[in-house]
């Protein structure tokens, strides 16, 4: 696999558009089909009070910082007070940004997007030390634990803020149905009953469906075969300081090996709201499973 097999370039610089509809067109297929959607001068402005955030302190014990954009409330950091106001406006306002460029990029989207948290993530991740289920520098697909998502899309928008050379680096895996066609005879049925249990106690936020239990799954297959870690095919990509990049991470493999200082905002689409639904990960399993899993 190589780079060109796994990622589509754009050329622009604004978060708010108008984008040409052939660049529309193209940019949703890419990202549809599974591609990392790429745009390597597009950047995000710190102002200079905000660059003293740009520190691994910040975050204290956490990897990520997190603003909920209902609420505009702060998770994960060291800072208190102003300070933390402070950072908090500073990540609201590139998921503000960031939801500007995907409705615009991406219209037919626009109505049914939903914006969830905001991140932050100024912690190097290379060296840092996880089991191998929670280790994100092997190739997985994103599942949520206490976040059923019931065939919705979990979409992410990442800019690399480093304010020396530091490159995000990631590796891009096999397509989704290979991976799944590999590794759904492996997985294991849950107990009867466990999905409504863990809802009644509150450790999920919601119901899990049949897809939430196979995703979670999937996730967990890949990830601790070392097999299939060690001899998958991938292809290695590059995001350097000042470009962001879109991809749907519930059906692409990646796997983020190293880098420091990035913005992601994450957002949820419902599978009918896409211009191919058959390609979203819900319809696959379904088609290979024979069943209805939501």
């Amino acid at each position: 696999m190589t780079e060109a097999d796994v990622q589509e370039m754009f050329d622009i610089g604004t978060w708010t558009g108008p984008f040409d509809p052939e660049m529309q067109r193209r940019a949703l297929a890419a990202l549809e089909a599974g591609r990392v959607v790429f745009f390597p001068r597009l950047s995000f402005a710190l102002s200079p009070g905000e660059a003293r955030f740009l520190a691994p302190e910040v975050a204290g014990k956490s990897k990520n910082i997190s603003v909920d954009p209902k609420t505009r409330q702060c998770q994960g950091t060291a800072l208190t007070g102003k300070d933390a106001q402070l950072l908090a406006a500073m990540i609201d306002r590139f998921g503000r940004c960031a939801t500007s460029l995907v409705q615009a990029l991406f219209p037919q989207y626009a109505v049914a997007l939903e914006r969830a948290r905001t991140s932050f993530r100024p912690v190097e991740i290379a060296g840092r030390s996880y089991s191998a289920r929670q280790d994100d520098r092997r190739l997985h697909v994103d599942a949520f634990p206490t976040r059923p998502m019931r065939g919705r899309r979990i979409l992410r928008l990442f800019t690399n803020v480093a304010p020396d050379e530091t490159d995000r680096l990631w590796e891009i895996g096999e397509p989704f149905e290979p991976f799944a066609r590999h590794f759904l005879p492996k997985l294991r049925r849950p107990l009867a009953g466990s999905a409504w249990v863990m809802d009644r106690l509150g450790l999920t936020k919601g119901r899990r469906s049949r897809y939430d239990e196979m995703m979670l799954g999937l996730h967990d297959a890949g990830k601790l075969d070392e097999t299939y870690q060690s001899q998958a095919p991938r292809a290695a990509l590059r995001f350097p300081p000042g470009s962001t990049w879109i991809v749907y991470t519930d059906q692409a493999l990646h796997a983020a090996l190293g880098g420091r200082f990035a913005l992601e905002q994450t957002f949820h689409l419902p599978a009918q709201a896409m211009a191919r639904p058959e390609l979203s990960p819900l319809r696959v399993l379904e088609r290979l499973t024979g069943q209805r899993l939501v």
